[in-house]
C-alpha cells in the first residue's frame, strides 16, 4: 500500500519528500511554475507539475561547489526527470550562506 500512496501524492510533495529527506534541509520552498511553460515545444500535452523553482538551505552543501549542490539535488530527482519533470531553478545555500547559522 505504501507505493501506491506514494503514486498518488503530487509531484511537488515527492520532490518535498526526497529533497527534505535527503539533504535534512533547514529551509525548503518549492514552487510550481509549470503554467508559465504551457504550450512549449518541449512540453508534451498537460504542463501540469513540469518546472518547479525550488530554493533550499542544507548543511549538506558545506564545502560543496555549486556545481555539486545541483547535482546532488538533481540525482535525488532523477526519478522524477524520467517521469516528466522537465526543468528545476535551484538555488541551493549552506546555512551561513543564508544567514540561518546559529554561530
Amino acid at each position: 500500500m505504501a507505493s501506491r500512496s506514494t503514486n498518488i501524492l503530487s509531484r511537488a510533495s515527492r520532490i518535498r519528500q526526497k529533497l527534505q529527506s535527503a539533504l535534512e534541509a533547514s529551509s525548503l520552498e518549492i514552487e510550481d511554475v509549470s503554467y508559465q511553460h504551457a504550450g512549449h515545444a518541449a512540453v508534451k500535452g498537460d504542463a501540469n507539475e513540469t518546472h518547479f523553482n525550488i530554493k533550499l538551505v542544507s548543511p549538506k552543501f558545506d564545502g560543496q561547489s555549486l556545481v555539486k549542490r545541483h547535482r546532488m539535488v538533481y540525482d535525488l530527482l532523477a526519478d522524477e526527470l524520467k517521469t516528466g519533470l522537465h526543468a528545476v531553478s535551484i538555488v541551493a545555500k549552506t546555512p551561513q550562506e543564508s544567514g540561518m547559522s546559529k554561530s
